[in-house]
């Protein structure tokens, strides 16, 4: 698993590669945490188009992070044009409260 962590925009960016399980998810949990409180930043985009493969552990994640901004009052947006992750936020519920975009451009439109 491989992630980039950048300030884009006013926004917390993370691009994902490879594949977010239960062997990586406390480490990339760690990580985003410690920049989205050291950058000061209310918004995170999560770019999963990357991804290769996420299990349970990989929600998790999301609903942690989109806890996250609520508490600052900001928002949670996720890029993905995956088939496959696509389908495991669907029967995850987290469709219902966060918006996936096309692209990174997109998602920042959005905010």
């Amino acid at each position: 698993m491989y992630i980039s962590v950048e300030k884009h925009k006013d926004n917390l960016l993370i691009q994902f590669k490879g594949e977010l399980d239960h062997h990586s998810s406390e480490i990339v949990r760690q990580k985003i945490d410690q920049q989205y409180l050291d950058q000061r930043i209310r918004n995170i985009i999560l770019d999963l188009r990357g991804l290769t493969f996420m299990d349970s552990s990989g929600i998790g994640l999301i609903m942690g992070r989109y806890k996250n901004c609520l508490e600052k009052k900001g928002k949670l947006s996720i890029v993905n044009d995956n088939p496959q992750v696509d389908k495991m936020l669907k029967m995850s519920g987290l469709l219902k409260i966060i918006n996936v975009y096309p692209t990174i451009e997109s998602a920042i439109e959005n905010i």
